[in-house]
């Protein structure tokens, strides 16, 4: 009988201390960023992922393998051991239909494509920034690449700050004798002659058209600061030249404005160009030189969505605070009054009436839009130091972007529901 009781007491014992790790991303998480670093590649080996939205700031279950413990000991990332019974209790705590919460099932690391010039360094722009300090690996792709099908090998693509109408990013008021710009709008010109295209312009609304049909397609878009608006203004351009003589050695068509057919791009509507060469400005969709903002009072709150019947924009909210710092860029947020009924505002600083964060569906695949630059450095300017990443482990904004990147690996069965 003693011997009998043994052996119930260790099969009680092994059930209640089996293996299950959780990856806490609430305030207890030592670094947030690297903690997705850490669901990369875990998805990288093979093994599934429990997405706990919701759960104390968007937390991860998986087996708790030892390799899986040893890295989060070598990355800085916290982590918990837990027994079985105790995750059943957790996942039955998320389950129950009174609760925001849902679990989704995370089943391959998606590959990963930013596009960017070759010449560009990491800490040119947030999202190579985060993943290289995430340690996620990705692949850096052009405008050669995008014209020879490569966009099909990825999942998951975004857009440097890049400026899609071929105006070189309006730098031309303030920089266009400097070196660099000279010599960005020579090489510029020299590629798309090189492509077989006689302007800029014309190898930028190609490119931009061949990402749109990528994500039709089935692929994940991100985009931040000038990459979004201009990306949308190109595909509206289609029909018309916008550019000034100082960008393309021809004048804009002086109708150029009603030529715009906003039924072609994917989030914004019946704005207007600015057509002033010397005005850092694409449009009337930026609201950096329009919002009435003190840096001290420049937040933005991001929107709660059900968990269990709109996972999707929920998983890219996923945070440890619904009140994120507003940061700057040369398109730092998006005037309501332009962005299309379809699109959705995740979130938003309510009384500048302005969108910082935006997604939608097009065609099998979606995009996201974020406003800004980098958001630990609120007011980046050409020339300025990177940001180091380790001084911020726990920022919500850069969380953002990687919850974008990891979206993709969520089981689509569950998506659709």
């Amino acid at each position: 009988m003693k011997i009998l009781k043994t052996i119930i007491l260790l099969l009680l014992t092994s059930q209640l201390f089996a293996a299950q790790l959780l990856i806490p991303m609430d305030d207890s998480q030592k670094n947030h960023l690297k903690a997705y670093g850490i669901a990369f590649w875990v998805l990288e080996n093979d093994i599934e992922i429990n997405w706990l939205l919701n759960f104390r700031g968007g937390s991860f279950s998986m087996a708790a393998l030892k390799d899986i413990q040893n890295e989060c000991i070598i990355r800085g990332v916290s982590f918990e051991v837990i027994s079985d019974a105790q995750i059943n209790i957790i996942y039955n705590q998320i389950v129950n239909q009174e609760v925001n919460m849902d679990k989704v099932k995370l089943e391959k690391a998606p590959k990963v494509a930013v596009y960017s010039p070759s010449g560009t360094q990491p800490w040119d722009d947030a999202v190579t920034m985060v993943l290289e300090y995430a340690e996620i690996p990705y692949t850096k792709i052009y405008d050669e690449e995008v014209i020879n099908g490569d966009l099909s090998k990825y999942d998951w693509l975004h857009l440097h700050h890049e400026d899609f109408t071929g105006q070189y990013g309006k730098f031309y008021g303030s920089y266009r004798h400097a070196p660099w710009y000279v010599e960005d709008k020579r090489r510029a010109e020299s590629e798309a002659q090189r492509l077989g295209f006689s302007k800029v312009s014309q190898l930028k609304l190609f490119v931009a058209k061949e990402i749109r049909q990528f994500v039709f397609g089935g692929g994940f878009l991100f985009a931040m600061c000038s990459a979004t608006d201009s990306y949308d203004i190109a595909l509206a351009a289609e029909k018309t030249d916008i550019c000034g003589p100082m960008f393309d050695g021809d004048p804009a068509k002086p109708d150029c404005q009603s030529k715009l057919d906003y039924s072609q791009s994917l989030a914004f509507k019946n704005y207007k160009l600015s057509m002033n060469p010397f005005e850092y400005e694409f449009s009337e969709i930026d609201m950096t030189r329009k919002r009435k903002v003190r840096k001290a009072d420049d937040y933005f709150t991001l929107f709660d969505f059900s968990a269990k019947w709109d996972p999707v924009p929920t998983m890219l909210c996923q945070n440890h605070t619904k009140i994120v710092k507003g940061f700057m860029g040369q398109t730092t947020s998006f005037d309501k009054k332009f962005i299309k009924s379809s699109v959705l505002i995740m979130g938003e600083n309510k009384t500048a009436g302005e969108a910082r964060y935006i997604h939608g569906e097009f065609g099998k695949g979606t995009w996201t839009f974020y406003g800004g630059h980098d958001p630990e450095d609120y007011q980046h300017f050409v020339g300025d130091p990177k940001t180091e990443l380790k001084l911020f482990p726990n920022s919500p904004g850069y969380r953002l972007i990687l919850n974008n990147i990891l979206f993709p690996a969520a089981k689509k069965k569950k998506l659709k529901t």
